[in-house]
């Protein structure tokens, strides 16, 4: 299995990802995402502009909302920011939350027609490299949405790197990762502790390298992109191994026909 990295930020588009591509933002789009779902979200529309947001909200009045502009702030008139802290004591049950954010969503978004498509972080990372392995794709993208003029980004580079790891068969020490997460650029300003939109809380949560059993497998439906979760815990309704395979099938036969969210 070959992997490979690109930088959201400095795509060539002549070398496109095309197979199993996984769109990282660890903080926090995608942390923020795995919380909701234990917060109980039934699924999640990631959707790349607030416009598209609201007029998605207007479809679905039930969803909660989840997203921050560029730099962190939330979105106003959004139920919540982009803040994994916020939706950890959360009761969800059974609703769908819509999340817009400038980096992972976008990612998402940018990448939406390739054959798999995970939205990874560090507390998802085990149980994203078990689902690749389940796949095998003949290549693994790694996307990194946090590098920008002013941050390097490495809170994303550490997860591609366990993620790596875990895909060619080693055993490396999670907690490596997790402090390269604490120590980024962005990390930093989180244990800054001096900004109410970037609590030290979240990136304590951030850097819990495999918190989580589930992967977040990134499926059309209904002409809109959905995030589920592709391990099912005993007894819930989460796509099983071969749901996973079918959901890509179905996937792939939208990407053919052009389907658009």
């Amino acid at each position: 299995m070959r992997t490979r990295r690109v930088f959201l930020n400095r795509l060539d588009p002549a070398q496109e990802p095309t197979d199993a591509v996984v769109v990282i933002d660890v903080l926090r789009s995608f942390t923020t995402a795995a919380y909701a779902f234990a917060a109980g979200v039934s699924s999640i529309y990631p959707v790349e502009t607030i416009a598209g947001a609201f007029r998605l909200l207007r479809r679905l009045p039930d969803a909660a909302t989840t997203g921050a502009i560029g730099g962190g702030d939330p979105i106003p008139g959004f139920d919540f920011g982009n803040s994994p802290l916020a939706l950890q004591g959360a009761d969800l049950t059974g609703r769908p939350l819509i999340q817009t954010t400038a980096a992972g969503v976008r990612g998402l978004s940018r990448f939406r027609h390739a054959r798999s498509l995970f939205a990874g972080s560090l507390v998802l990372g085990r149980a994203t490299a078990k689902a690749l392995l389940e796949l095998q794709p003949e290549e693994v993208c790694f996307v990194i949405t946090g590098e920008w003029v002013d941050r390097d980004g490495d809170e994303d580079i550490a997860c591609a790197d366990y993620l790596d790891a875990l895909l060619h068969g080693e055993d490396p020490d999670p907690e490596l990762y997790a402090k390269r997460v604490r120590n980024s650029d962005f990390g930093r300003r989180f244990q800054a502790d001096s900004n109410p939109n970037l609590p030290i809380g979240d990136l304590a949560l951030c850097a819990q390298p495999d918190r989580f059993d589930f992967a977040l497998l990134a499926l059309h439906t209904d002409g809109h992109l959905q995030l589920k979760r592709s391990r099912a815990a005993q007894g819930d309704s989460s796509p099983n191994r071969s749901e996973l395979r079918n959901g890509l099938k179905l996937q792939e036969n939208d990407r053919i026909g052009g389907v658009r969210a």
